[in-house]
């Protein structure tokens, strides 16, 4: 999915929505991280993308005002 098309979507959530989708995104990462850590070579590159989709979900929840 392209930015734009995922701010939109983001934009269209609730607060709650949103809430829960950085918490999701937060476990995925933790959970890469930690097979990354024990050398699985295939989890290094799915983190990146991962943190943006949920520096943009964070940046939505402080346009709507509602605090993490």
């Amino acid at each position: 999915m392209k930015v734009p098309e995922l701010l939109s979507e983001l934009r269209g959530l609730g607060v709650d929505d949103l809430r829960a989708r950085v918490r999701d995104l937060d476990d995925k990462v933790l959970r890469l991280r930690l097979q990354q850590s024990m050398g699985q070579a295939e989890a290094g590159h799915k983190i990146r993308p991962l943190r943006k989709e949920r520096a943009r979900v964070r940046t939505v929840l402080r346009e709507k005002g509602a605090k993490d």
